[in-house]
C-alpha cells in the first residue's frame, strides 16, 4: 500500500460534492482485476477524509478474510501515519454486513466485526476477528442496509474498500449503498471492454459510478482521472 494522498486531490474535491440525504456520504472503491492499486487509493482517500470530518471516517475493508487495510496500518507501512489503536465494537446495534455458517452461534458471530481509531486521527479502520472462527465456519458478506443506516449516523464519511471483481463479486451487493461508486483501473493494462463491463456490473446492482481513476501501479503514481458530475 502507498500513500497517493497528493494524487488523489482532484478525487477528493469532486467527491466531496456528493450529497446524502441519509447522513454520512458513503462512496465506495472497486477494480474488475486484482493489483489495480484500489486499496492504496481508498486508504489514501480516507485519510484525506479524516482530515476533514467533523464527526469520524470509517475505512470499511470488505475483504475480511485478510483484512488488508488493518493489517497495512498496523504495519505503519504509511508513513507519518500512526498505528490503529485498541478494538471497538463495530456492530451498531444492527444487522451484521456478515453472516456465519458451520456450528455457529449468537456468540460465536455476533460480534466479530471490530473497528479501530487510528491514533491522532477522526479515522476508523475495520478489521475482522477471524481469529475467533472456529474450523469448518464459513463468512458471507450481506448487504445489512441497516448497519449502514447506523454507520452514516456516527459517521462523516464511510469509505469502502471492495476486493476485485475477478476475485469475488460479493462487493457489488454494497454499491447500492453508497453515495458514489469509483472504478479503479491499471493504466495500460486494463482493456476498456473491462471498464465498461464493470461500470455495466455496478449499474446493474444499483450503483451509481461518479469516475474512473486510471493507476500506473510501477511508480504509485495516479495519472489520470475522469468524473462525473455528481447529483
Amino acid at each position: 500500500m502507498r500513500d497517493l494522498r497528493k494524487d488523489v486531490a482532484d478525487l477528493w474535491r469532486t467527491a466531496s460534492r456528493l450529497t446524502s440525504t441519509r447522513g454520512g456520504r458513503v462512496i465506495l472503491f472497486i477494480s474488475a482485476h486484482s493489483g489495480e492499486g484500489t486499496s492504496s487509493i481508498a486508504a489514501s482517500f480516507a485519510l484525506i477524509a479524516a482530515s476533514r470530518s467533523t464527526k469520524t471516517t470509517w475505512l470499511v475493508d470488505l475483504d475480511v478474510r485478510k483484512n488488508p487495510q488493518y493489517t497495512a496500518f498496523a504495519h505503519g507501512t504509511i508513513k507519518d501515519v500512526a498505528r490503529p489503536g485498541h478494538a471497538l465494537d463495530a456492530s451498531l446495534g444492527a444487522e451484521q454486513i456478515y453472516s456465519v455458517t458451520g456450528h455457529e452461534t449468537e456468540a460465536a458471530y455476533g460480534k466479530l466485526l471490530n473497528a479501530h481509531q487510528i491514533e491522532g486521527m477522526r479515522l476508523l479502520v475495520t478489521h475482522f476477528r477471524n481469529d475467533r472462527l472456529t474450523q469448518g465456519q464459513k463468512v458471507q458478506l450481506r448487504t445489512a442496509p441497516g448497519w449502514w443506516t447506523a454507520l452514516r449516523a456516527a459517521a462523516d464519511w464511510i469509505v469502502i474498500d471492495s476486493p476485485a471483481t475477478d476475485r469475488t463479486r460479493a462487493g457489488l451487493a454494497f454499491v447500492s449503498q453508497a453515495d458514489g461508486v469509483v472504478l479503479v483501473v491499471k493504466a495500460d493494462e486494463t482493456s476498456a471492454a473491462d471498464v465498461a463491463a464493470l461500470k455495466q456490473d455496478v449499474e446493474l446492482h444499483g450503483g451509481q459510478v461518479i469516475g474512473v481513476v486510471m493507476n500506473r501501479i510501477q511508480d504509485d503514481a495516479l495519472i489520470a482521472a475522469r468524473f462525473e458530475k455528481p447529483n
